[in-house]
């Protein structure tokens, strides 16, 4: 499973021109799940995410948490993140997971993370405009194979 997660200031996405899904400070997630991922790298993610002290203080180092800043999350569905570019011009999406199943693991990402923040979310499936108020700006790549 792998995340981009970006600390913003505002962030909010359209579906059809219909706003779905927005948050005020705290972090957008872009989630893309692969092949072979579990709850328990979702698991591993949310953990990570929401302990990750990327907001600042008053001296302005990173030591706070989006749980420390009462912040909230949007989690959005990119699954091409596992998009293969190695070969050619276009790219192979045959890592990331079928449908059906990254739509049960994206659930359950977002229902676990729901447990502790705010969350918001896009429309899994679904072509979507996305708009990041980047604070920072400040994005961060994360892995749950390497974690």
């Amino acid at each position: 499973m792998r995340a981009i997660i970006q600390r913003v200031k505002a962030s909010w996405v359209l579906v059809d021109g219909e706003e779905v899904g927005r948050i005020d400070l705290g972090l957008t997630v872009l989630l893309g799940i692969g092949k072979g991922d579990s709850k328990k790298d979702a698991d591993k993610l949310v953990d990570k995410i929401l302990n990750l002290r990327i907001f600042e203080d008053e001296k302005g180092k990173f030591n706070y948490s989006v749980l420390d800043v009462k912040g909230s999350v949007l989690v959005v569905s990119q699954f091409t993140l596992y998009a293969n570019l190695r070969k050619g011009r276009r790219p192979s999406f045959e890592e990331a997971e079928d449908p059906e199943k990254a739509r049960e693991l994206y659930n359950y990402f977002v229902e676990v993370m729901s447990k502790s923040v705010p969350v918001s979310t896009g429309k899994f499936g679904a072509s979507m405009e996305l708009y990041i108020i980047n604070l920072g700006p400040a994005t961060f790549l994360l892995d749950s194979k390497e974690l």
